[in-house]
């Protein structure tokens, strides 16, 4: 679990939060809370607004209604704000024609705190050739370069796009281990479709149903709450599948 300088912080606050898209409405009336310092597993149903939501987190688009803040401060809202977040998204955008090293370089230009040394240690030991092309990387080597062009800007909150859906169960365990030692220096929310990923590195929940927060909470207590009330062990997917369908656990 990540360590927060202020235990009342909020990492992250929306309020009547919605995007639409023309006439669509990616997100809307989304409304949440999460206290700063925690690893955050954020799961939905596809169309919930997972992506739309993080998306807005990381100031990649501006919100149509409602209010959303991260770390106290708009998202986007200007270089030192946006040095606060580090972003890796579903597909891993990466420059295919160029070098591993070449986007370590242009990640040190773009960003006034990045830790340069940390970046190429990191890589060494992923063993990832610093010479090979982006685009000749396997998709684990893909992810984990991402991952590293995030972390390595020191950010407050690292937000994480189903970021292993992609890959091989070796590849997505070892990309999980390194979020979870990222989260000993900063808070982490991190969006999959897969609860047994969740339960390897997460301490906190929220599930999003049609832009609505159908649970929210500390893991360990949703967990205890329900075995309590039920009178039966109760496991995360149990927790997930309820709040989903919105049958309850009896």
């Amino acid at each position: 679990m990540s360590q927060s300088t202020n235990p009342t912080a909020t990492l992250l606050a929306a309020s009547g939060l919605g995007k639409r898209y023309r006439r669509r409405w990616a997100l809307s009336d989304c409304t949440l809370e999460i206290p700063a310092g925690r690893v955050v597993g954020l799961v939905g149903p596809n169309g919930a607004g997972k992506t739309t939501l993080l998306h807005l987190a990381a100031g990649l688009i501006a919100p149509t209604t409602g209010m959303i803040e991260v770390l106290g401060e708009r998202p986007g809202d200007g270089p030192a704000q946006l040095g606060r977040v580090g972003f890796v998204a579903q597909d891993t955008p990466l420059y295919s024609g160029l070098s591993v090293a070449g986007h370590l370089r242009m990640a040190a230009y773009l960003n006034p705190a990045w830790d340069g040394e940390q970046a190429r240690r990191r890589i060494e030991r992923l063993g990832i050739d610093p010479r090979q092309r982006a685009g000749r990387l396997s998709g684990g080597q893909r992810a984990q370069l991402a991952l590293t062009l995030a972390i390595a800007k020191r950010p407050e909150l690292l937000i994480l796009d189903e970021p292993v859906a992609s890959l091989d169960p070796l590849a997505r365990r070892e990309f999980l281990r390194s979020v979870a030692g990222t989260a000993a220096r900063s808070s982490v929310v991190l969006s999959s479709h897969l609860v047994a990923d969740l339960e390897l590195i997460c301490d906190y929940l929220v599930v999003l149903v049609a832009s609505r927060v159908r649970l929210a909470g500390d893991i360990a207590a949703l967990l205890t709450s329900q075995r309590q009330r039920t009178g039966r062990p109760v496991t995360l997917d149990d927790l997930v599948v309820a709040s989903m369908s919105q049958t309850g656990l009896r």
